[in-house]
């Protein structure tokens, strides 16, 4: 008997070429390589990080308490820092300059000239204000510092004395975890409310709709602004936390509304699919539809939306607090900080009142390219 010999798959010397594993990925895994690919939104996620990072440890971070009045230094300038001691010899030792105050007679104001023969050693890990870290952590060792009872200012001090760089760590706490817990109010009512709009549909939907109409038809600041106004003022039974709470959810009673529009379109597609049907077969409440079936299928869509949203947030807490409407002492948010350089003269005279606004423009920035690169990795299929 002869041999049955199969001809070969592969012609010799060529080789083969490897098969490629991207049809076999989920959906979810193909979102992660498309995100990580994404280098501005690799960027963003990493400055996030790091911004929220040193927010937490803003107590820690500052030399000085954020409320600490300092009279003999009102509107000072930033401290200066260099690495040439009093030998003049350059090292690894950092100094600061001493600062002394002498009268203008042509303006009649005090003015601060820098003593550069006097030069102070700055050193790390340094007992002074007492402070309470995250809630819990009580402790008064601060990253940098000089011996008492002289004081370090690296971004200058306000028109009371009180050291920039706290105020604007201390702020930076307030109005990046206002966009985080808006966010995810916005999340909820939205969900909810376009999940039920348009999954019964009929009166239900139509209510809804007008509902979301009217309010999208406001303007957004003077809706804020008006419902901030009718919060009541701090007094022994309203305090400035409850007052940040309450500013939080009426920024999501306002931005609940376009997350709500676009979940309807995409439960009203979802409505007819089989899995739907299959579920409603089985007995599922409507309920258990829309929060088990239909929501999560949109979770992508959501999470991008949720995204873009955050910038919003923390521009409009950015607003109420600038316009005296948001939050109010003791807290201290980068909105607030941002009224005292509304005159021109005093951004010219006192520039550095003005780092607060560098804040806003790097959280916003950040969370645009975050945003754009989940925008972008929701369809992995695109080119």
């Amino acid at each position: 008997m002869t041999e049955l010999v199969t001809p070969a798959t592969t012609a010799p010397g060529i080789a083969r070429e490897p098969v490629s594993e991207v049809g076999q990925m989920s959906q979810w895994k193909l979102m992660r390589l498309r995100f990580a690919r994404n280098k501005l939104a690799m960027t963003g996620v990493v400055g996030l990080i790091v911004m929220y990072i040193v927010m937490a440890l803003a107590p820690f971070l500052a030399p000085n308490d954020y409320t600490f009045q300092n009279p003999d230094y009102l509107y000072g300038p930033p401290s200066p820092f260099t690495f040439i001691g009093p030998d003049g010899q350059l090292g690894l030792r950092l100094y600061t300059y001493g600062v002394s105050t002498e009268l203008d007679e042509k303006n009649l104001k005090y003015v601060f000239v820098l003593d550069e023969t006097q030069k102070i050693p700055v050193y790390f890990f340094v007992r002074g204000d007492p402070y309470q870290m995250l809630g819990f952590i009580n402790s008064d060792i601060h990253l940098l510092g000089i011996e008492p009872p002289q004081r370090l200012y690296p971004f200058g001090a306000d028109d009371l004395g009180r050291c920039m760089m706290a105020r604007v760590l201390m702020g930076g706490q307030i109005s990046m975890t206002v966009g985080l817990l808006g966010v995810a109010l916005t999340i909820t009512f939205g969900s909810l409310m376009g999940g039920a709009s348009g999954y019964f549909g009929g009166v239900i939907d139509d209510v809804m709709q007008r509902i979301i109409e009217i309010i999208m038809a406001f303007p957004t600041i003077p809706l804020w602004a008006a419902l901030a106004a009718a919060l009541p003022d701090i007094s022994g039974s309203f305090t400035a936390l409850h007052r940040y709470f309450l500013i939080t959810v009426i920024l999501s009673l306002v931005n609940w509304t376009g997350l709500a529009r676009q979940l309807r379109a995409k439960v009203m597609s979802y409505r007819q699919a089989d899995f739907c049907q299959a579920a409603l077969a089985a007995g599922a409440s409507d309920a258990r539809i829309i929060i088990q079936h239909m929501i999560p299928n949109a979770a992508s869509h959501i999470i991008v939306v949720g995204a873009l949203a955050i910038p919003g947030m923390i521009l409009g807490e950015t607003a109420l607090s600038f316009l005296g409407l948001g939050i109010l002492p003791p807290l201290v948010s980068w909105g607030s900080l941002l009224r005292g350089a509304t005159q021109v003269s005093a951004v010219i005279l006192h520039p550095w009142l003005m780092i607060p606004g560098l804040g806003v423009v790097l959280t916003v920035l950040f969370y645009s390219f975050l945003g754009d690169g989940l925008r972008d990795a929701v369809d992995p299929y695109s080119i």
